[in-house]
């Protein structure tokens, strides 16, 4: 029988490429999200349900437990607000494991953070035993993996918790440093950017995706917390140059943002525990990825 799957925050990014993948491989796909979504993210087989996952009432009548697998991507996107950010990661995720707790489910996956490690030295692995973080997102984003852990470790509850670094694509939204970058390029504008001296590790959507379904075959996975990243850290201004080099355009006026006062200057995991439980490593080299991201955007 072909599986069937919930991606809360299906609407998103990494949501659609998800669903997507999903379709391909003939599974049934609902997606769970506060809003529709745009044109250019809705897919025709997708079954697209509005609900917010922090309102329980409103989930329980939304969502029939009896999906193969759940994948909860779902969150406020703006952290500035406090109360939202806390209500959409941490209770949500709260909301929708207790849903699936008693069922036959056979995987959740909760999408964590990087920012969860906090200022914890890079490379950041598995095992660090961060009690807090510096922002509000990263602290509800923790609090959603202990949870996790917890009801795996009472309950046997079958549930991963998969830390993204930082993930670009097509499809992504104006609102990150590769697609801004490759919009202003485009009209060989000029725009302002940091030192750019920040060291981030970049993974390309389809490593990401092919990650999570992974997990989600992947009995050995339950309980544990894996990396998902390249584990090989390039600075922010070799990624805009990059970007300007492959389309020859665009002129980056570097220094002209200010570093935020909690700025990490070197993030980036250790991948060794995904390579050796899940038998993932990201395969599209940067340069590949920025070529296939920079031809969506052209197009």
């Amino acid at each position: 029988m072909n599986k069937s799957i919930l991606i809360a925050g299906g609407t998103g990014f990494i949501g659609f490429h998800l669903a997507k993948k999903c379709l391909n491989l003939k599974w049934s796909v609902t997606s769970l999200s506060t809003s529709i979504p745009p044109k250019k993210r809705r897919l025709k087989k997708v079954k697209y349900k509005l609900c917010d996952i922090s309102n329980k009432k409103k989930l329980l009548k939304k969502i029939k437990p009896n999906f193969d697998y759940v994948v909860n991507l779902a969150g406020y996107v703006d952290h500035s607000h406090r109360i939202k950010t806390i209500k959409s990661h941490y209770v949500g995720c709260k909301n929708l494991t207790s849903l699936f707790l008693n069922k036959k489910i056979k995987k959740f996956v909760q999408i964590g953070s990087c920012i969860e490690y906090g200022k914890a030295r890079s490379p950041q692995y598995e095992n660090n035993k961060n009690k807090k973080t510096f922002s509000i997102y990263g602290n509800a984003k923790l609090q959603s993996t202990r949870l996790s852990q917890n009801l795996y470790k009472k309950f046997n509850f079958p549930v991963t918790v998969l830390r993204l670094y930082l993930v670009y694509g097509p499809y992504q939204d104006a609102n990150r440093v590769v697609p801004i970058t490759i919009l202003n390029a485009l009209k060989n504008k000029k725009f302002n950017c940091s030192d750019g001296l920040q060291f981030r590790d970049f993974t390309y959507i389809e490593d990401v995706i092919e990650a999570i379904i992974k997990t989600l075959k992947n009995r050995k996975s339950s309980g544990q917390i894996f990396n998902i990243g390249n584990g090989k850290p390039v600075s922010i201004k070799k990624v805009i140059n990059k970007i300007c080099q492959l389309l020859n355009s665009g002129r980056p006026q570097f220094g002209k943002i200010d570093l935020r006062k909690d700025e990490i200057m070197r993030l980036y995991p250790s991948v060794i525990k995904a390579k050796k439980i899940l038998n993932w490593k990201s395969r599209i080299s940067l340069e590949n990825g920025l070529k296939k991201t920079i031809n969506f955007f052209q197009k």
